[in-house]
């Protein structure tokens, strides 16, 4: 069984910042008694609208998270990475709500996660150095394997 430390925490996290964005929208609905769509109300537009960005890139976060920490192992920049990633995207919703710079700065961060990210997936797809075995478990198939 292969457990991966970082990404099912990140996971957890982020399903609780999840929670707590339906929370916000659901005070203003109730708030504004609109209970299906957004009734034209900017408050909720503002508030679905961070929802739904946050679902949006959390999913890619989460997944190269996942990709990166099976190919190399648990690593304490992705911890970090994580946490930053999750303090863009609290500052972006809050941002949604019009408090100065918060919006521009959680985009700004969720950008930069998500293309340095992908970037270090594709090197460690790349530029990982893999081995060769001339003879694999099927006799005269070779097995190409990442070194120990």
């Amino acid at each position: 069984m292969t457990i991966l430390p970082i990404s099912m925490t990140l996971a957890a996290v982020a399903a609780l910042i999840n929670i707590w964005l339906m929370i916000r929208c659901g005070r203003v609905r109730t708030k504004e008694q609109v209970m299906v769509g957004d009734g034209g109300n900017e408050p909720l537009i503002r508030r679905m609208r961070a929802h739904s960005n946050y679902v949006e890139s959390t999913a890619f976060v989460l997944i190269l998270v996942a990709l990166i920490e099976l190919a190399v192992g648990p690593a304490t920049w992705l911890w970090a990475v994580g946490g930053v990633y999750f303090a863009g995207r609290i500052a972006h919703a809050i941002g949604m709500d019009g408090v100065m710079n918060a919006r521009f700065v959680g985009t700004l961060i969720t950008l930069l996660t998500q293309v340095g990210l992908a970037i270090t997936a594709i090197v460690i797809v790349y530029l990982t150095p893999i081995e060769v075995v001339t003879e694999g478990p099927v006799a005269g198939e070779p097995e190409i394997v990442a070194p120990q």
